[in-house]
Order: C-alpha cells, then sequence, then structure tokens
C-alpha cells in the first residue's frame, strides 16, 4: 500500500503551501542523491518529489484528498527522479537554496508549479443533502441549490472586454513558462518557473470584462432538479455530470457529487434493505392471538398475531422493506418485535378472574402470585 504523502513529508493534512514548500526543501536537501550516498536515499528522494508535487497543486491536492492515490493516477509524474530538471515542477527551489552560494543567487526568487496553458476542466463541487426516511427508501425528485462558477456572458470566458481579445503573452511566448539556466560547480541546472507576465496562462488581457473583472467565470446560483433513486443510505453519493465549476480557456465544466444523508425516523430503523419496527400488544392479546393494524413504509397492514405469541418474537411482513438500489423491484422485509405489556395493577374484577384462571393452572397466589402466574405464562 503506498504511504500517505502528507506522512512522507512530515505535515498536517491542512498545512498551508508554505509549510509543504518548507518540508519539502528540507526533506529534498537530506536525501537528494547528490548530497546523500546511503543506500535507498535516491529511491526515498523520488518518494519526496512525488508527495510535493501531488500536495503542492490545489486541485492535485484537493483529488489527492478526497479519492487518496486513485485520484491523482497520472496528475503528477510518479518518480520523476532527477534527469530532467523541466519536469519537476518546483525542484529548482531545492537547487536555488543548496547552491545559492555557489551560484551568487543567480537562481532568482522562488518558483512555482508549471501551470497548463490550455483548457482546463473546472473544479468538481460537493453538496451535502439531508433525506427523510421514506425519500430514501422509495426515491423521487428533490430540488437543489447550488452556486457554482459559470463563464461568463459578458465575454464568452476571455476575460476580455467586449470588442477586445486577450493577446499572447511576449515574455513568454505563450507558453506560461519561463527557464533559466544557471551554472553551479556539479553543472548546468534549467530552472522552469510560471511566467510572472501573464501568471502562466500564456495570454495577456490588456482591457478587463467589466462583468467578470477579467476572471472569465462568474458565481452563480441555480436551482436544479434531481433524481434521488429508491433504496439510498446515508453516505450514498450522486454524481450530477457538468454541474461543477466551468472550466478554463474553454476547458469542460467539473462534476457536482451529491452526498445523501437520512433522518433517522421516530418509528422504523434501516438494518440494509430490511426496516425493523416494534409493537406492543396486552398479555392477552398475545395469550388468545389477535389482528391489528401495523404500519409500514407503504402505509397500514394488517398482521395476524397467533395465540401463544412469546415476548421478543420477531415478526417478518415479506417485501415490505427497502427496494435494493438499482434493482428497485427486489425488497427487502419489515421484520417486527413484539412487546408484550404486562400490568402493573389490575382493577379487583380483573384480579378475580386472573385469581380463578391461576387455580384453575394450579398456580400459588396470594401476595406477588399474580405476578408470579403471569411471568409463568411467558416463560
Amino acid at each position: 500500500m503506498a504511504r500517505d504523502y502528507y506522512e512522507i513529508l512530515g505535515v498536517s493534512r491542512d498545512a498551508d503551501k508554505e509549510d509543504i514548500k518548507q518540508a519539502y526543501r528540507r526533506l529534498a536537501r537530506k536525501y537528494h542523491p547528490d548530497v546523500n550516498k546511503e543506500p535507498g536515499a535516491e529511491d526515498r528522494f523520488k518518494e519526496i518529489n512525488r508527495a510535493y508535487e501531488v500536495l503542492s497543486e490545489p486541485d492535485i491536492r484537493e483529488r489527492y484528498n478526497r479519492f487518496g492515490e486513485a485520484g491523482v493516477s497520472g496528475a503528477a509524474a510518479a518518480g520523476a527522479g532527477f534527469q530532467d530538471m523541466g519536469d519537476m515542477g518546483g525542484f529548482a527551489d531545492i537547487f536555488e537554496s543548496i547552491f545559492s552560494g555557489f551560484a551568487g543567487g543567480g537562481m532568482g526568487g522562488p518558483t512555482t508549479q508549471r501551470r497548463r496553458s490550455g483548457p482546463v476542466r473546472g473544479d468538481d463541487l460537493r453538496l451535502d443533502l439531508k433525506l427523510d426516511f421514506r425519500e430514501a427508501v422509495f426515491g423521487g425528485e428533490k430540488e437543489i441549490r447550488i452556486s457554482h462558477l459559470e463563464v461568463c456572458d459578458a465575454c464568452g470566458g476571455s476575460g476580455a472586454k467586449a470588442g477586445t481579445r486577450p493577446r499572447t503573452c511576449s515574455t513568454c511566448g505563450g507558453s506560461g513558462q519561463v527557464r533559466r539556466v544557471t551554472r553551479t560547480p556539479f553543472g548546468s541546472f534549467t530552472q522552469v518557473s510560471t511566467c510572472p507576465t501573464c501568471n502562466g496562462t500564456g495570454m495577456v488581457i490588456e482591457d478587463k470584462c467589466d462583468a467578470c473583472d477579467g476572471k472569465g467565470t462568474n458565481q452563480v446560483p441555480k436551482k436544479l432538479k434531481i433524481t434521488i433513486p429508491a433504496g439510498v443510505d446515508n453516505g450514498t453519493r450522486l454524481r450530477i455530470s457538468q454541474e461543477g465549476d466551468a472550466g478554463q480557456r474553454g476547458g469542460p465544466p467539473g462534476d457536482l457529487y451529491v452526498y445523501l444523508f437520512v433522518n433517522e425516523d421516530e418509528e422504523f430503523q434501516r438494518d440494509g434493505i430490511n426496516v425493523l419496527s416494534e409493537i406492543k400488544v396486552s398479555y392477552l392479546q398475545a395469550i388468545l392471538g389477535c389482528r391489528l393494524e401495523v404500519e409500514t413504509v407503504d402505509g397500514p397492514v394488517e398482521l395476524i398475531i397467533p395465540a401463544g405469541t412469546q415476548p421478543n418474537t420477531v415478526m417478518k411482513l415479506e417485501n415490505r422493506g427497502v427496494p435494493r438500489l438499482g434493482n428497485p423491484v427486489s425488497r427487502g422485509d419489515h421484520l417486527l418485535t413484539l412487546l408484550i405489556d404486562i400490568p402493573t395493577k389490575v382493577t379487583p374484577e380483573e384480579r378475580e378472574l386472573l385469581e380463578k384462571l391461576a387455580k384453575i393452572k394450579g398456580d400459588r397466589t396470594g401476595k406477588g402470585g399474580l405476578e408470579g402466574f403471569l411471568g409463568n405464562l411467558f416463560k
């Protein structure tokens, strides 16, 4: 199993970007193969670099926090090593710290991760939604409200004022990156950093759109109707395609993930696809048997209580439970636990009748005798 990236860098999960950067610098100095010749140092250095590549980029870090390693596979070059300096993002920062004394500070200020100048997919969004018990059982339509980024109508997402358009950045030639070569006693190193003029976009907006202030997107509230499948439970996740934030530079929008949470019900509980509840009957109903109307998720249903039913007997109503998620035709059962209500006080007439019954059964009565008799009935 892959180690946790936060554990590799020795930082907490709420560490900010500067904490992550400092931890990376410290560990990279220690384990860089040009400095540390111990066995395993090179593999450790690659592991540290991989962790930094994921955690230093906000969108990649968010996917890692949500989905773990599976969410960032291919997002950063795992184990890129140290042969190709241009593909290691903030790697030049380490050499700035290690070799600045030799290079006379010629590597410049701190660098940032390389950014793509092409289309970028929008961020995914999450919404937590509470459901009533029966809504989770039977599903149905639900209206939700979200707030997400949409492409600006005024500029079509370009960020430029109407009648103008962004121009190619003259500093980086549209690549979004600038490169510097630094000579050190260990050789020449190439530093790749985000273009300071265009901030990595490759384009420069001279006249910003008034509607979005040059961002190309606006935060917009929206109502959506979504379908809740029958049989959902706590933690069920629904994916609403392309209802996340708008992409940048013509990129597709992200998705909306709705996480469902079910409110507790006063009468019913749930065990998988079965519904559980309790019903209280009198001791006479338990002895003689009866017909009762009981509540289910489908509404009232008649239940036959056999004569001589014992306390805590579980009775099953077939196909009155929760539909199986993805197969609503298949349903669980409703399991009812019978509770016997034994009175603590009886009327003189009831006592007389019960004492006659005790005499017929040969049970002793008197002080505590009635309670003993009733207790014997329900052993």
